[in-house]
């Protein structure tokens, strides 16, 4: 056995020896990767074009690094997009680099005056190869901000459109594969309504829509959403703020190929009903790639023991014509920090009577009687565990510090309310991490 092992030492020290040369150190084996010939050659190009300027990113949007990859010309290869800040009356700069010969050249540069830059899209509005740049920048201190438009042509940069705006959102709402660009800007004077504008590629230029007044000044706009209507027309939902205790939307579309705010009602002369003191953005609930906008209907009047919780959120869906669908009813508790999804049929006779922790909802029939519901409890001590399943109840929804619950009364059975379709009708209302705003969590 001795012998064995010895002749088996011998063949693998042999073995080593003769292949020798093909053997690593530990060092070797685990050197880290010495970076490219391209890398370096940009990394070289771009150190000698950076004299005199600072890297200074775009604030704001989906791309917000100092340094952006991203194919300008359609040939295959990506230009290498630095985003810098110097001195002058221009000082925000753009420099750009093309691989030319396997070797990264300097190709353009843009100059334009401003602060900082708000944001960088990359979006295709000519149908050709490559993708076209639209950036925004802050002129001054205010809300002032200007947006440019450059497209590469037999490889120079080539500047379509220079506006101003408050917001901008390129989308394609002529479903033609190429995006259109909607400006959205002050009016003539601040206290104005805004203005909505769209840009359309047409034979080599930008063209511009006529205009379309906004609800309320530009600089009141809280959110901008690009979804669909109901009958599939591509949409974009302008949510703004009113007085500061309400939203109001409206909603652009192009209609027989003319730009139009779909919401606008002739008899108020403004969008979307306001909602009073809630702040509710639209929101797609049923999942189906339309926005439902938010409008109040009243509920049946509380008992006068009861707090006054006076209106339902109706969701509908708007058609091109400015025709409304029904979708969902819910209603909110913003205090509590919670919302139900409820049947469709009870909205118009349905109330709600609230004592202390508990909400009581019934039903009105057209003789006046009134038949219990459910009732919803939120507890909090420290038996609310017990609490929550005691005397017929269910829990709908727990965290840390309290319990959701519910009863089921005889009447529900009519409209296919079960413990199941409750847990599912609960929802939170959670912050939205953008902004910090109340939204409606769905999860």
């Amino acid at each position: 056995m001795n012998r064995n092992r010895v002749w088996i030492t011998l063949l693998f020290v042999v073995t080593i020896l003769l292949c020798g040369c093909s053997m690593r150190t530990i060092d070797q084996m685990y050197a880290v990767p010495k970076r490219s010939e391209g890398y370096l050659n940009l990394q070289s190009a771009m150190d000698s074009a950076m004299s005199g300027l600072e890297y200074h990113a775009p604030i704001s949007g989906e791309h917000q690094q100092p340094v952006q990859m991203v194919d300008l010309d359609g040939d295959g290869s990506d230009e290498c997009l630095v985003f810098a800040k110097g001195s002058g009356e221009k000082p925000l700069k753009i420099l750009i680099f093309s691989l030319i010969q396997d070797k990264y050249v300097l190709i353009n540069t843009l100059e334009n005056n401003g602060t900082a830059f708000d944001q960088v899209q990359y979006v295709n509005f000519t149908g050709r190869n490559g993708m076209d740049i639209v950036i925004g920048r802050q002129v001054s201190e205010q809300v002032v901000r200007s947006v440019s438009v450059y497209s590469m042509i037999d490889g120079n940069l080539t500047q379509m459109l220079t506006t101003q705006y408050t917001r901008f959102i390129t989308t394609d709402l002529d479903a033609d594969a190429h995006s259109e660009l909607m400006i959205l800007r002050p009016g003539e004077d601040p206290s104005a309504n805004g203005i909505a504008e769209l840009y359309t590629f047409n034979e080599g230029v930008l063209e511009r829509s006529p205009e379309i007044t906004m609800s309320e000044p530009a600089d009141r706009i809280k959110r901008i959403m690009a979804s669909k209507l109901n009958d599939g027309i591509e949409a974009v939902y302008v949510a703004s703020d009113v007085d500061g205790s309400a939203i109001i939307t409206d909603v652009y579309a192009l209609v027989n190929g003319v730009f139009t705010n779909v919401s606008l009602s002739n008899e108020s002369g403004t969008s979307v009903q306001t909602l009073r003191n809630y702040y509710v953005y639209a929101d797609d609930l049923d999942k189906d790639g339309t926005l439902e906008l938010p409008d109040l209907i009243p509920l049946a009047r509380p008992d006068s023991t009861a707090s006054n919780n006076q209106y339902l959120i109706r969701w509908y869906s708007m058609n091109s014509d400015g025709t409304e669908v029904d979708k969902r009813h819910t209603y909110h508790s913003f205090t509590g920090g919670w919302f139900l999804e409820l049947p469709n049929e009870v909205a118009n006779s349905i109330g709600v009577n609230q004592f202390g922790n508990s909400y009581e909802f019934y039903i009105t029939s057209a003789d006046g009687t009134r038949s219990n519901l459910f009732t919803l409890y939120v507890f909090t001590g420290q038996e609310r565990e017990e609490q929550a399943i005691s005397d017929n109840r269910f829990v709908l929804y727990r965290n840390e510090s309290m319990v959701f619950a519910a009863h089921l009364d005889v009447t529900s059975a009519a409209y296919n309310m079960t413990q199941e379709s409750m847990i599912n009708a609960f929802h939170l209302i959670t912050l939205d991490p953008a902004n910090g705003e109340l939204q409606r969590s769905l999860s």
